[in-house]
């Protein structure tokens, strides 16, 4: 069975991730198709997804989840509040029965990079510079962590430099560091919680 991750970090937060290695009638037994995807790989990859929230809570209703204005699946009835994220073979899920998540999972690449003034603002920036240029796992999960920030707000449009703000930190294998979303509907301090595999980087968040 190709667990990769599981964990329980904090009580009422359950999260794993998953190396995708079935075919995908293997998911199809317990995860319906709930909509049309033509791409074989993504299919598994969304498929992958709520298998993990079926594995993660056994009676988890994946018959109810629905898909909000700005496109992140939810429960109507809260029963569960949830993330979901895939990159490449691996599929990763959060669950929380009390507070909103947000997850996410990037393999390490260095178009990241490249694309860094996209979505880090000037302090930001400057702090890669002067304490990690070039280090591609740092980068990677500054990247997860916005994108995890930006599933937990879940509500519409936000601008990765303006809106979230990540604070200075030591990187590790795992750790956690302050952040701060800022918009005209929100305002909140949150705590980006991370860790480093092999291949990837995992960032979490809940509030």
């Amino acid at each position: 069975m190709p667990l990769f991750y599981q964990d329980r970090p904090i009580e009422d937060i359950s999260l794993a991730i998953w190396h995708i290695q079935e075919e995908e009638a293997f998911f199809l037994k317990k995860v319906p198709l709930s909509k049309e995807i033509q791409h074989p790989h993504k299919r598994k990859q969304h498929l992958a997804g709520r298998y993990l929230l079926s594995f993660l809570a056994p009676d988890f209703p994946l018959s109810e989840i629905a898909i909000a204005d700005s496109r992140k699946p939810y429960l109507t009835g809260d029963k569960y509040h949830f993330s979901i994220s895939h990159c490449g073979d691996y599929a990763a899920a959060i669950i929380s029965t009390s507070k909103r998540v947000g997850i996410d999972i990037e393999i390490f690449d260095k178009k990241v990079i490249r694309i860094q003034h996209k979505f880090l603002n000037n302090e930001e920036l400057e702090f890669t510079l002067q304490n990690y240029p070039g280090n591609l796992s740092l980068y990677t999960t500054l990247w997860c962590a916005k994108e995890a920030i930006y599933k937990w707000f879940s509500f519409g449009k936000v601008n990765f430099k303006e809106n979230i703000r990540l604070s200075t930190f030591s990187l590790k294998n795992k750790g956690s560091f302050p952040a701060r979303f800022l918009n005209e509907q929100l305002a909140a301090k949150l705590l980006v919680r991370y860790q480093l595999f092999q291949d990837l980087s995992m960032t979490w968040v809940s509030a």
